[in-house]
């Protein structure tokens, strides 16, 4: 038995919709803890403070707009009656996971935008950074195949 294709499209809208408010959250949580509670770095590191400190400005206002339009999106989506809500988590946790892991990689190691903390051994940091990105990315796909399963019954 086929699923009808209304279905499909509503699991997928749940989780690109949920995907931005995860994207948006784990930028805002990279931004308030590491940014500005534990002052480990910035956004950009290469240059002088005002530099650090403006680009920490633009990814808090890039990370509101994505958590904002992230929130309005979900909330039409169920206001239509199709949210999916094992997929919105699904999508939820890669977008995070996702978002947590291009940092760890491409900013972290690739484009060396900042690191997560100077001055110390940066091989277990850069684990439990990209290991926890990975097991928001895991936990994720899981919940995003289980909405895709044919209910039993």
């Amino acid at each position: 038995m086929t699923e009808p294709d209304g279905d499909r499209a509503a699991r997928a809208r749940s989780a690109r919709v949920a995907a931005l408010v995860g994207v948006g959250v784990m930028a805002a949580v990279d931004e308030i803890v590491f940014h500005q509670l534990l002052a480990w770095h910035h956004f950009y590191d290469r240059a002088t403070p005002d530099v650090a400190l403006l680009s920490d400005g633009l990814l808090h206002g890039a990370e509101l707009v994505m958590l904002v339009a992230g929130i309005f999106l979900t909330a039409d989506v169920a206001r239509r009656g199709a949210l999916v809500p094992g997929a919105a988590w699904g999508g939820f946790l890669l977008g995070a996971g996702g978002f947590q892991l291009f940092d760890g990689v491409v900013n972290h190691k690739v484009l060396r935008l900042h690191q997560i903390r100077y001055d110390v051994e940066l091989l277990p940091y850069d684990l439990a950074w990209n290991l926890a990105a990975v097991a928001l990315l895991v936990v994720g796909a899981a919940l995003r195949w289980r909405a895709a399963r044919p209910a039993a019954g």
